[in-house]
This record gives C-alpha cells, structure tokens and sequence, in this order.
C-alpha cells in the first residue's frame, strides 16, 4: 500500500453510499473519518458501530472513525470524499470552504446538479473551493448494499489531473472494487444525474404493467436523451457506452434496489407520491433533480421528452393513466 493509501481519507455524508464506500475502503486497511452533520447520528454510530438508519446489518470495523465535527475530520487531510445528497452539496462546500487545507483534494460521489445553479457540481467546487483545486468523481453502476456486502463491483473515477486520478484509483481498486479511468468529468456527471430520471419513468411504466417492451424502448430512447444533453454540454459519445452512462443507466432502471425506480413504481400504481417518498425513507434524487434536468435541456435547445414528461408528472400536471409513455 502507497503512503498516500495510509494516509485517512475523509467521507463527508454518511448516508447508504458515503458508509458503503467507507466499508469498502476499510477492508483494505484505510482508515476512514465518516462525517454527518446530524449529531444523533453519529452517536448511534459511535455507540452501536454500524449505520443502522441507512445501512443496517453491517459493523463498523475500528478504521471508520464516525464524527460530526467538520473541522476534525478534515484536519491533515489529502482526500476528501463528498457522498452527500445533491440538494446539501453547495452548504456541504460553504462549510467546508474556511476549514478546508490547501492541498486537500476533492472526489465527488454525488449524483446530481447544484440545487440553486442547476450547474455541475464541479462547476460549484470551482466556485466555491477554487478553480485549482484537484478534482475527481467516482460514478458508475454501484448499489450501496452490494458494496457494503462486498459482491463486485465497478466504477469509473474521471478527472482531469491523470496523477490524481490514478492515485484515488489505487486507493479504490481491489478484485472486487474495480476502477476504470476517465478525462471526461462532463459525461460521467451528466449519465449520473440523467439516469435517475430514466429511472423514474421505468418505474413508472413497471408500475402501470406495460411491459418489456416499453421497459427496454424507455431505457433505449433514454440513454438517446442522455448522449444528446452530455455532448451538447462538452461531453465524450464514448462516455455513454461505458459504466457511467449505459451501465448505470440500466443498473438504476431495472433493478428494485433503485430509489427512483421503487418511486415510479409507487407512482405508476397510482400511490400518493408524498406517501411513497416517506417510505423509501432516502433522498430521491431523479425527484430532485427532473426540473433541473428539463431546465438545462430547454436552456440548451436539447430534445428529452422523457424527461420532461416526468417532471410534468411530479408536478401533478399529467396524469400517468393517461399512457403518456406509450
């Protein structure tokens, strides 16, 4: 293992993937500080060494150091890990910006736009952290409970330094942690944050019984919507063949594991979409992010019919009996 790989490493958001990552890390030695900023949080943490709100049923070994005081946990820190929800990713940075050391670096494994901005996240870390600040994210087909579990899993880490990200890709890959490099930041944002809203009208085709057939031309059509927006905003077309885009993509739509699958289901049944976001419990990020993704496709000029049919549902502006994906 490198110095650096010895050197703790911090996780900002101990939610279900900021604590599956952590796992992951400590089985291969590191130690990691895992930060909330909900303070009964980290206490049930502390007290009973495992995340039982969002990953239950998996120990915490010594190496995971819970915390919820921001400045200790980034103190003498090269890398710092961001896994919070999209929604709290600009306060996250705003809090983080005093406090934060000039060398530290940043990965982002949010999936996401800037709720105030709409822009990408590496946009806001520029902003608000500086525009030199070393930059990677960590995205691809990765449901938290199977990392945890420790059942194979692959990624892409992308970032514009090649040292960096060969070096946060040492610190991650193991035989069953798999890490593919990558130059292209915009498009393994954009298939990170599109793909949720794919997943919403997947869902809620399942949910209506529409079947294979509407399942697979959702995902098709979908992946379409995602290549258009990701190379009009400066992305690679090959990005969206790999595990960023197509991968996550049908990861995320066909799988129940999915939080915004599980929503278009409840949705596609005619459930009360308040009532099933209070079940699923977690952040739904393709809820949060369809009006910014129909947004930035009208500021662009880009056709993504799906996704802004599935905006127009969550607003209560269509009704999804009315076959509005057929």
């Amino acid at each position: 293992m490198s110095n650096l790989q010895q050197k703790p490493i911090t996780i900002l958001g101990a939610g279900s993937w900021g604590t599956a990552l952590a796992l992951n890390l400590a089985r291969r030695g590191q130690t990691v500080r895992l930060w909330s900023i909900e303070i009964a949080e980290v206490a049930a943490m502390l007290a009973e060494r495992t995340n039982s709100r969002y990953l239950p049923g998996f120990d915490f070994p010594e190496t995971i150091q819970p915390t919820a005081n921001l400045a200790e946990a980034i103190k003498n820190i090269d890398d710092i890990l961001i896994a919070v929800p999209s929604v709290g990713f600009r306060d996250t940075l705003s809090m983080l910006q005093p406090l934060v050391e000039s060398n530290s670096r940043i990965i982002c494994a949010t999936k996401g736009l800037d709720a105030d901005s709409g822009e990408l996240l590496h946009h806001l870390v520029a902003e608000i952290l500086g525009d030199d600040r070393l930059f990677a994210v960590l995205s691809g087909p990765s449901f938290a409970k199977e990392v945890a579990a420790g059942l194979p899993t692959a990624v892409v880490i992308a970032g514009h330094h090649k040292t960096f990200v060969t070096e946060v890709s040492e610190r991650f890959e193991s035989p069953i942690f798999r890490t593919h490099p990558s130059d292209d930041v915009i498009g393994v944002e954009i298939g990170g944050v599109v793909k949720n809203v794919i997943a919403i009208a997947t869902g809620i085709s399942d949910g209506m019984e529409l079947g294979s057939n509407a399942r697979c031309a959702l995902i098709t059509r979908g992946l379409a919507e995602i290549t258009r927006l990701g190379i009009k905003l400066g992305a690679k077309p090959e990005t969206f063949m790999g595990l960023s885009g197509m991968g996550d993509l049908i990861l995320t739509c066909s799988d129940d594991q999915s939080r915004n699958r599980r929503l278009g289901l409840s949705i596609g049944k005619g459930r009360d979409i308040h009532i099933a976001e209070r079940e699923i419990g977690q952040v739904v990020e393709g809820k949060r992010n369809a009006e910014l993704v129909a947004m930035l496709a009208k500021t662009k000029g880009i056709e993504m019919p799906i996704c802004n049919m599935v905006w127009e549902i969550l607003q209560g502006n269509i009704s999804v009996h009315a076959n509005v994906f057929c």
